[in-house]
C-alpha cells in the first residue's frame, strides 16, 4: 500500500441480548442476514450473548459423540439442537461469552480463512488480557491451553455474509461437557479463564475481581475485534 494510504475503517453496530435462547438468538441472526442481503440493513452487526445450556450440533453432525441419552438431558433440561454452522457437537451454558459477528465479508474484502483466525485472534489477545497464554492447535479451529480447549470458532456463509462466530469459557459449570467429546475429538479436555487463572500460582490477577463479569468480557471483544479487524463499533 502506497505510503501515507490507509485502509478505510469499517462499522458495525454492537448489540449486548444478555441471556437469550439458543434458537431466539440463531432466528434473530437470520433476520439479520436476510435485512444485509435486502440492503435494509447496511451496517455490520455483533452480537454478544450468553445461552441457557444447549448443546448444538453442526453441520458435521455430533449426535454420535454425546455419551449421554436424550432422556438424561431432558431431565437435566437441556435442550440438543441441530444447527447449520461449522463443526460438530459442542455446549453453550450460563459463564460462556458467545460472539456472533453479521459481517459482509464480500464487501469488506475479508477472507473466510483471515476471519476465522481473526476470530481466533479476538480469544487469543482476551486471554492474554487475564495473563493466559492460549493459542492455536491444529487438531481443531479454536483457542487452546495445552490439550484444553477454552474457546470455539464455528461460522456459516450465506451471500458473502458470515452468522455465528466464537464461544470462550470465561466462568461456567464444566461438567456437561465431560458428556461429549468437544468439536468431535477425544482425549482433550476443556477449560475456563477463571480455571486458568485459579490454577496458576504465578498469576497476579486479583482474587477480589471474581466472578469475572461478562461486562468485562464484552469490552474485551468489542476492543479486539476493532483492532484485528480495523472496526469502529458503535452501541
Amino acid at each position: 500500500m502506497p505510503e501515507g494510504i490507509t485502509l478505510k475503517e469499517r462499522s458495525a453496530v454492537f448489540m449486548d441480548l444478555g441471556l437469550l435462547e439458543y434458537n431466539r438468538a440463531l432466528d434473530f441472526q437470520v433476520q439479520i442476514v436476510q435485512s444485509k442481503i435486502d440492503r435494509t440493513i447496511l451496517k455490520d452487526r455483533i452480537l454478544f450473548v450468553e445461552h441457557p445450556c444447549v448443546f448444538t450440533l453442526g453441520k458435521r453432525g455430533g449426535e454420535e459423540n454425546l455419551s449421554v441419552s436424550k432422556k438424561f438431558l431432558d431431565l437435566k433440561n437441556i435442550d440438543l439442537i441441530q444447527t447449520n454452522r461449522g463443526g460438530n457437537i459442542t455446549y453453550h451454558c450460563p459463564g460462556q461469552a458467545v460472539m456472533y459477528p453479521i459481517v459482509d465479508l464480500e464487501k469488506n474484502k475479508i477472507g473466510v480463512k483471515d476471519f476465522v483466525h481473526g476470530l481466533e485472534e479476538i480469544m487469543k489477545l482476551t486471554a492474554m488480557d487475564f495473563n493466559i497464554d492460549a493459542d492455536r492447535n491444529s487438531k481443531n479451529h479454536g483457542i487452546w491451553i495445552n490439550n484444553s480447549k477454552i474457546g470455539s470458532v464455528g461460522i456459516s456463509i450465506k451471500r458473502g455474509i458470515s452468522f455465528h462466530g466464537l464461544a470462550m469459557n470465561i466462568n461456567p459449570d464444566l461438567e456437561p461437557f465431560s458428556w461429549i467429546n468437544p468439536c468431535g475429538l477425544t482425549d482433550i479436555s476443556i477449560t475456563s479463564i477463571e480455571k486458568e487463572i485459579k490454577k496458576n500460582t504465578t498469576n497476579n490477577f486479583d482474587l477480589s475481581d471474581y466472578p469475572i463479569s461478562m461486562d468485562r468480557i464484552k469490552h474485551a471483544f468489542i476492543n479486539h475485534f476493532s483492532s484485528v479487524f480495523n472496526y469502529s463499533i458503535k452501541n
